[in-house]
């Protein structure tokens, strides 16, 4: 039985289009930026792989610069929904799984159309999936709502940024605990 256990040494975050053109009509976006900030950063302190991805820039804008990205972040354009339908983003997962790369999270925007199209596809080559729920969103709650539950009846975990956080900690006397817990006070 998969248990959807998450560790850091096979696992890479991927940040879906927070592009400036979305971010007025998203529902309940500052908790998801706020989130996704926190998740940036973990990956930092905990190394694991950030890709963000963004949808169309020329059209819909870069990725906000509320987010707070390091430098060195593989950033990927995209036209197709599904970041796998972008060859750069399908060669760099391709990439990170010979290295044991396993399990993906996903976060960003919208939930019903890009992550959800990411993560079937994700499933469908042989990627653990895991997406942030508080860390996603749609225009309109009931999209959101409806692709969770999509996701939820094809395998993918749901948990909160904080529950993603602590699965990839083991114990509270590290630095990477207190830096983590310094995130989410």
């Amino acid at each position: 039985m998969n248990l959807g256990k998450l560790n850091p040494k096979t696992t890479a975050f991927i940040l879906i289009d927070l592009q400036e053109k979305f971010i007025p009509a998203m529902n309940k976006i500052e908790d998801v930026i706020q989130n996704a900030n926190i998740l940036i950063k973990a990956s930092e302190i905990l190394k694991i792989p950030l890709i963000v991805t963004e949808q169309y820039p020329k059209g819909l804008g870069n990725t906000i610069n509320f987010l707070k990205i390091p430098e060195d972040t593989t950033k990927i354009e995209k036209i197709h929904f599904s970041c796998f339908g972008c060859k750069e983003f399908s060669t760099k997962l391709e990439e990170l799984k010979k290295k044991g790369i396993t399990s993906l999270v996903l976060f960003g925007v919208e939930a019903h159309v890009c992550v959800l199209k990411t993560a079937l596809d994700a499933i469908e080559k042989e990627f653990e999936v895991h997406v942030v729920a508080d860390a996603v969103t749609s225009r309109k709650k009931h999209d959101k709502r409806i692709a969770n539950q999509r996701m939820m009846q094809s395998g993918v975990f749901f948990a909160s940024t904080e529950i993603i956080l602590f699965q990839l900690i083991d114990k509270a006397e590290n630095d990477e605990f207190k830096a983590i817990s310094e995130l989410i006070k």
